[in-house]
């Protein structure tokens, strides 16, 4: 479904004249199966947000190509982004709330963005909140929530246009370990029955709750183990 194939993402910086060149991946090359869920772990600067961006088509690989579908997204006509964005959903560590809305708010606003009807939006939003938990939130402002719960209001916009990936960039960040453990195992019981899921962590636990774990150091892969 999903395929790096020998991708290099280096970036160019100036200091003092001199122009500085920083890898962040290093031919690196890997498959991800539909419905599959992937662990990519590594230290901060591995490689593990660049890999995602690129799918997201937010940055464009120094060299090697990226494959969603069997499309190459490298060559992807900016007219034609938003429709593959709408297949992919993303879970950030800092939320991405909007403070002045309520958590029906906060989700309800994906889908008036992407035009659905308010039929729809009355019908799914409820749904999706009482999937990851929060069915007893929806009036609740993200002031009045735990990180946890903040998190799976994260989780329920990123499902709420039903994508076929999910993206999760360390979305157990700042949460303790207990709720940490518990967004994991959201994303294996609910998420990972019928989406394909690659999460960027630097926790090793957590990561052996996916399906198979892709080890990242200084922008190469180190191992993939299942």
């Amino acid at each position: 479904m999903i395929s790096f194939q020998n991708i290099t993402k280096k970036y160019f910086l100036t200091n003092d004249n001199t122009e500085i060149t920083s890898v962040a991946l290093d031919d690196v090359s890997f498959d991800v199966a539909e419905k599959e869920f992937v662990s990519i772990v590594g230290k901060s600067g591995a490689g593990k947000t660049t890999l995602l961006k690129l799918l997201l088509v937010q940055e464009k690989p120094t060299s090697g190509d990226v494959f969603f579908e069997k499309q190459n997204i490298n060559n992807i006509k900016p007219e034609n982004l938003p429709e593959l964005r709408r297949k992919i959903g993303s879970v950030f560590q800092d939320y991405k709330l909007i403070s002045s809305k309520t958590v029906y708010e906060n989700v309800s606003y994906i889908m008036e963005v992407i035009g659905s009807s308010d039929e729809e939006i009355k019908r799914d939003v409820p749904r999706v909140l009482n999937i990851v938990g929060l069915g007893d939130k929806l009036g609740n402002f993200p002031a009045q929530l735990s990180g946890g719960e903040k998190q799976r209001v994260a989780i329920a916009r990123a499902l709420i246009h039903r994508p076929i990936v999910i993206l999760a960039d360390e979305p157990t960040g700042n949460l303790d370990t207990a709720t940490a453990q518990e967004v994991f195992t959201l994303f294996k019981t609910v998420m990972g029955r019928q989406r394909t899921i690659i999460a960027g962590t630097h926790n090793q636990e957590l990561a052996k709750l996916a399906d198979r774990i892709i080890y990242l150091k200084d922008g190469k892969i180190e191992s993939d183990q299942s």
